[in-house]
C-alpha cells in the first residue's frame, strides 16, 4: 500500500515523498483512513512505529479542507498534548515538516521557555498548538489563548502522561474545550488506566492495536553485560572507544548520576552531554541538538529521553542503570531500531540489579542474551545470589533513641512523684 491510497492530499503526499517515505507503517495504514472519517481513535502501538505521522497527516488534511482555513484572526482548531518538552518539540517539528505546503501555522508551548515570546506568538494567532499541560494551562488562565474552537484533540504518549501525574491537568484542560470535537488518544501501552481515560474523553472510539504490548522491535539486538557496579564506567568507556562508536544514547536512573557520568566520560576523552529535567530548556535543547548533529558522541539521559527522542538511525542505546519500571526498558531501547533500521541495545547489569533484570525479562517473556566474556571477573545475575541490603549500623559510642517513644507533653495526673498530684493533676514541683 502507498500513501496515495490512504486518501491524502497532493500537498501532504509531496511532503511525505520529500522525507523519503514510500510506504505507510501498519499503524499509519489503519489509523489515517479512520481519522479522515472524523472518528475518535484509541490507538496502541509500540515506540518507533510511526505514531506521530499517523495522527499528524490526517489532522493536517482535515484542517486544510475546512472552510475556515483562511479566517482571520487564526483560531486554535487542533491541540496536541504531550508529556515532555522534548516530545512536544519533536511533534511540532513533524507537523511543520508535513505541513510545509499547507497554509497552516503551528506553535509549540512548553515550560522552561520564554512565556513572553510564547504569549506574543499565540496572540498573533495559530491553527495548531502542541503543548505540555502545565504551560498550556498557564496561557489559558492568562487569556493568551482560547481553546473554545478546538475541533481536534490529540493526546500523545497518554500512558506516560498518566505515569507523570498529568491526569488532573488533562481534566482541567478538558473544561476549556468544546464538547463536540474529534479526540485521538495514542499510547505505547493500553493499560486499564488508559482505557478508563479513553472512556472519559472519547466518543465511541475505534480501537487500533498493531503490535503486542511490551514487545521490542525485531530490528534491535539486545545484550546484557554482567558487571560489578564499580566497573560500569570503565566498561562503558571501553565499549565506546574500542568500537569507535559515534552516537550513543546512555540511560541512567538519576539526574545527579547523569551529570556525574557526563563528567567522567569527558575525563576519558569522550565528547558527552547530559539531558535531564533539572536543566534549563536552553541547555536541554543544546544538548539534544549537539547529539543529533554529531558534535557530541554520548548523550547521558534520564528517562526524560525515553519518549519522543526521534533520531535518524541511532545505532546504540545503553542502559547504564536498569529502569525501576520494566516497561521503561521497552521505551528506552525503542530509541534505536526505528523505521526498519537496525540498532543495538546493551544493558550493563550489576548483581544488585538482578531483580530489575528479572522483572524486565518477565515482562518480555524471554531471556535477554548474556555476554559470556565481558573482560571482567564473571558475576551472577541470579536473583537468589543478589547482595542483601545491610541494615543501617548504629553510630559508635552513641545510644540509639530511634525506637523509644517520646515523653508526653503533659504528665499523666495519676502518676506518682513530684511532678503531679494524683487527685488534681496539678504540677507540684520539679524542674520547669
Amino acid at each position: 500500500m502507498s500513501f496515495a491510497q490512504l486518501g491524502l492530499s497532493e500537498a501532504l503526499l509531496k511532503a511525505v515523498t520529500e522525507q523519503g517515505y514510500t510506504e505507510p507503517t501498519p499503524i499509519q495504514q489503519r489509523a489515517i483512513p479512520i481519522i479522515l472519517q472524523g472518528k475518535d481513535v484509541l490507538a496502541g502501538a509500540q515506540t518507533g512505529t510511526g505514531k506521530t505521522a499517523s495522527f499528524t497527516l490526517p489532522l493536517l488534511q482535515l484542517l486544510s479542507d475546512s472552510d475556515v482555513i483562511h479566517q482571520k484572526p487564526r483560531r486554535v482548531r487542533a491541540l496536541i498534548l504531550t508529556p515532555t518538552r522534548e516530545l512536544a518539540m519533536q511533534v511540532h517539528e513533524n507537523v511543520s515538516i508535513y505541513g510545509k505546503h499547507l497554509p497552516l501555522h503551528t506553535e509549540v508551548v512548553v515550560g522552561g521557555a520564554s512565556i513572553k515570546m510564547q504569549t506574543r506568538n499565540l496572540k498573533h494567532g495559530c491553527d495548531i498548538v502542541v503543548a505540555t499541560p502545565g504551560r498550556l494551562i498557564d496561557h489559558v488562565q492568562q487569556k493568551n489563548v482560547s481553546l473554545a474552537h478546538v475541533d481536534i484533540l490529540v493526546l500523545d504518549e497518554a500512558d506516560r502522561m498518566l505515569d507523570m501525574g498529568f491526569l488532573p491537568s488533562i481534566r482541567q484542560i478538558m473544561a476549556y474545550l468544546p464538547k463536540q470535537r474529534q479526540s485521538l488518544l495514542f499510547s505505547a501501552t493500553v493499560s486499564n488506566g488508559i482505557k478508563a481515560l479513553a472512556a472519559q474523553l472519547l466518543n465511541k472510539p475505534v480501537e487500533i492495536e498493531v503490535a503486542r504490548q511490551n514487545a521490542t522491535a525485531d530490528t534491535v539486538t539486545e545484550r546484557v553485560y554482567g558487571i560489578p557496579r564499580e566497573r560500569k564506567r570503565e566498561l562503558l568507556s571501553y565499549l565506546i572507544g574500542s568500537n569507535n562508536w559515534k552516537q550513543v544514547l546512555v540511560f541512567v536512573r538519576t539526574k545527579h548520576g547523569a551529570d556525574r557520568l557526563e563528567k567522567q566520560l569527558i575525563q576519558d576523552g569522550i565528547r558527552s552531554a547530559a539531558l535531564h529535567g533539572d536543566k534549563s530548556q536552553g541547555a536541554r535543547t543544546k544538548a539534544l541538538e549537539s547529539f543529533k548533529d554529531g558534535k557530541v558522541t554520548v548523550l547521558v539521559a534520564t528517562d526524560i529521553a525515553a519518549r519522543g527522542l526521534d533520531i535518524d538511525s541511532l545505532p546504540h542505546v545503553i542502559n547504564y542503570d536498569l529502569p525501576q519500571v520494566p516497561e521503561d526498558y521497552v521505551h528506552r531501547i525503542g530509541r534505536t531500531g526505528r523505521a526498519g533500521a537496525s540498532g543495538e541495545a546493551l544493558s550493563l547489569v550489576s548483581p544488585e540489579e538482578a531483580q530489575l533484570l528479572a522483572d524486565i525479562e518477565k515482562l518480555l517473556q524471554r531471556q535477554i542474551t548474556r555476554v559470556a566474556d565481558t573482560g571482567y571477573e564473571p558475576v551472577s545475575l541470579r536473583v537468589q545470589d543478589a547482595p542483601k541490603k545491610a541494615a543501617p549500623s548504629k553510630p559508635a559510642g552513641k545510644k540509639d533513641f530511634r525506637h523509644k517513644p517520646k515523653a508526653p507533653i503533659g504528665r499523666d495526673p495519676r502518676a506518682k512523684g513530684p511532678r503531679g498530684d494524683a487527685k488534681t493533676g496539678r504540677r507540684t514541683g520539679g524542674r520547669v
